[in-house]
Parts: C-alpha cells; sequence; structure tokens
C-alpha cells in the first residue's frame, strides 16, 4: 500500500500546475515589509522571472576618505549588516526558497553580488536546485576607485542566471540579443557605467537616495533578454524601483518587496513617470566594425535614442523606427542600423551610424543629425 501510495504522490507532482490568473497577483505594487514574509503571500508557480539584489553584506568597517580628505560615501545602512555569515546564509536560503516556490517551472532567477556575498549565494541556489546558466561580468566603465590602495580596483559585480533545473526550459531572445550587440553574440561580459548623473536619484539633502542603484541600462539587456510582454517580474529587494521602471517600459507586469519606507516613496514617484514603450516599438527580432566600438543598442538601453524614436536616411527617402532591442522597423522591413541601410539601398555595405539621421529635439532649430553624433556622447559619458 505504502509503495502504491508513493508512486501516487509522485504523478501528482508531476501534473503541471494550473495557471495562476494574473488578477490575483499585487501587480504593479510594492508590498511594505520583510521580502520573506510578503514573498511567502505570494501564489506557488505564479511568476516568470525574479530579479534579486540582495544586501551584499559589505562588512565595512571604518569610515572611508579620499586623498584629498573628503569622505566617501559607502554602503553603511542597517540593512547590509550581518552579525554572522550564518546569520546571512540563513537569510539568502529563506528568501531564495520563496523565489523558487513563487517561480514557474520554466521560470528564471537573476541575482547580482559582489565578491562579499556571490559565491555563498551561488552555493545556496545551486543547494536549493536552481540551474547556473551563466555567471555574466558587469565590467564597470568608471568604477570607485580603491582610495587606499591597499587592493585592485573592484571594477564588477556578478548576475547568476539560473533556471528551476537542469531540465527546465526558459527565456531566452538570443536574437533580441545579438540585434543590441551589432549583430554579434552577446557576450557573459557586460561593458556598462555605473548609476551616474542625471539617473542617479537624490533626496532633498542632495545625497543618494539609495546607494546601491543600479543603472537602468543593467536591468533593461536582463529583462529584454530574458522576458516578454506581459511577463510578470518579482523583485524582493526593490529599493528605488528600477526593476519597476524598466519593466513598465518594456511592456512587462512588476511586483516589488522593499520595507523601507524611504526607498518606496522614492520609487512610487519614479515609476509614476515612466511611460511605457508603444506596440511598434515594443516589438523585437526573432530568430562595418569602426572603432571606438559601441553597439547601437547601448544607446538604446541608456536612454539615450529611446524606443520609438524616428531615424531618416539625409534624403528621407525612408523612415525608421528605433525597437526596444535596437533594430529598426522600415515598413515590413526590418534588421540593425547596417543591415537594414544595406537592405534599403540594394548596397553591399552600409555604415548605419552615418546613414541614419534624427531630429535632436534639444537643439532649438530642430537640427537633424547623424546617429553617430548620440555615440560620441555616449563615449563622453562612459568616458566621465
Amino acid at each position: 500500500m505504502g509503495v502504491l501510495e508513493t508512486t501516487k504522490q509522485r504523478a501528482r507532482r508531476a501534473v503541471k500546475p494550473a495557471a495562476v490568473p494574473k488578477e490575483a497577483l499585487p501587480l504593479g505594487q510594492i508590498l511594505d515589509g520583510d521580502c520573506v514574509e510578503r514573498l511567502r503571500e505570494l501564489p506557488d508557480a505564479s511568476v516568470d522571472l525574479v530579479f534579486a539584489d540582495p544586501p551584499y553584506n559589505l562588512q565595512l568597517g571604518g569610515d572611508l576618505n579620499r586623498p584629498d580628505g573628503s569622505h566617501v560615501d559607502a554602503v553603511t545602512d542597517h540593512w547590509d549588516q550581518f552579525d554572522s555569515f550564518k546569520l546571512y546564509d540563513d537569510f539568502t536560503k529563506a528568501w531564495l526558497t520563496e523565489c523558487k516556490r513563487i517561480l514557474k517551472p520554466d521560470g528564471a532567477l537573476w541575482v547580482i553580488g559582489s565578491y562579499h556575498n556571490i559565491y555563498r549565494v551561488g552555493t545556496i541556489l545551486q543547494d536549493l536546485g536552481f540551474w547556473i546558466l551563466n555567471d555574466i561580468v558587469w565590467r564597470k566603465t568608471n568604477p570607485m576607485p580603491n582610495f587606499r590602495g591597499t587592493r585592485f580596483t573592484n571594477a564588477h559585480e556578478t548576475l547568476l542566471w539560473c533556471s528551476q533545473g537542469e531540465k527546465s526550459k526558459y527565456q531566452f531572445n538570443y536574437r533580441a540579443m545579438k540585434t543590441l550587440n551589432d549583430e554579434l553574440q552577446m557576450r557573459s561580459d557586460w561593458v556598462l557605467p555605473i548609476c551616474s548623473g542625471g539617473e542617479r536619484l537624490k533626496g532633498e539633502d542632495g545625497h543618494k537616495a539609495h546607494p546601491t542603484q543600479k543603472p537602468e541600462g543593467l536591468l533593461y539587456r536582463v529583462l529584454l533578454a530574458t522576458t516578454e510582454r506581459g511577463d510578470v517580474v518579482v523583485d524582493p529587494f526593490f529599493g528605488t524601483g528600477t526593476t519597476g521602471a524598466v519593466a513598465k517600459r518594456l511592456g512587462r507586469e512588476w511586483i516589488g518587496c522593499e520595507r523601507e519606507s524611504a526607498y518606496r516613496e522614492v520609487a512610487h514617484a519614479r515609476i509614476a513617470k515612466e511611460l511605457p514603450l508603444d506596440e511598434s516599438a515594443l516589438t523585437t527580432m526573432q530568430a562595418g566594425r569602426t572603432a571606438p566600438k559601441v553597439a547601437f543598442g547601448a544607446l538604446v538601453e541608456n536612454g539615450m535614442l529611446k524606443p520609438g524614436t524616428e531615424l531618416f536616411d539625409k534624403k528621407r527617402r525612408w523612415t525608421a523606427t528605433v525597437r526596444a532591442d535596437g533594430s529598426l522597423l522600415c515598413g515590413k522591413q526590418s534588421g540593425s542600423i547596417h543591415g537594414l541601410g544595406k537592405e534599403l539601398q540594394g548596397a553591399p555595405s552600409c555604415n548605419g551610424w552615418t546613414f541614419w539621421h534624427y531630429e535632436d529635439a534639444n537643439d532649438e532649430g530642430g537640427a537633424v543629425k547623424p546617429i553617430d553624433a548620440v555615440r560620441q556622447l555616449y563615449l563622453l559619458s562612459v568616458e566621465d
């Protein structure tokens, strides 16, 4: 009898769980309180993706000053402090367990960290049955220097992209990523600047609203690569709402967890201002190199040329719309800035940077400029 019962139990587990209606989820809400407790309120197998930017447990001691004596605004907040590795590991296991429960069988998890925590997180998620698909190295173009000169400059962070298990299916928009990267396969080292300038949110006192705010370009790439329109994305450590803002822009649903009221307030205001892209810009492609190398997609994911922008050749024979993955749409034809320009002209090649132009809204006369002008502005921002 015991064997028979065990067989039935196995059969029940093999049955695909019924889809959870989106109406049963708190979509577009920031859940107040401890993330583990709030995640427990979400139904089993109900979300498509989790992006987690947990506390890094940096273990910083003492103040850090620059050579000129000015104070460095480092991460010293109480939410990043744990009394022992065991307490940090117990907390990590608790929130990862809930993430695994709420993810659909073919859902996926992204978690970002530094050398302080990512190896501990990686061990725990593997112990829980997650399957690591890639570790992405985010190479920062403008990292904070090592002011004391005692170590190498810490110029990268690591993202782990995981499926529910070795045999799980998962979403990967390979073609969109290749288009975003100027028709080259997207590599596992992503070169992006840290959040700075106008993107860096600040409080009324002029200080950073959040010490570890991630750049929108990073979340743009994650969501464009591994979700589809309408997918539900959960961020257990919502902070100032980068995940929610980018999800709204790209037509994804989102749920956040954040216990700090100051962060929730900033996130609500930020996301309210975000406008979703229209249908034509959200459509992405499925299925000559000049120096310095910059992918057109880098300008799109950093908001320097927004999806929906109209580009045209200098003689205005053709007009194309920029799409979310950096591809262009002209009538029924689509392709990269180089490929589409080549196809439209029937030419053996095309330098899209000089072929395509745009109207500069920041110029009083509405000057027409080649998109290479935007590339040069991007290079200047990276160098800064």
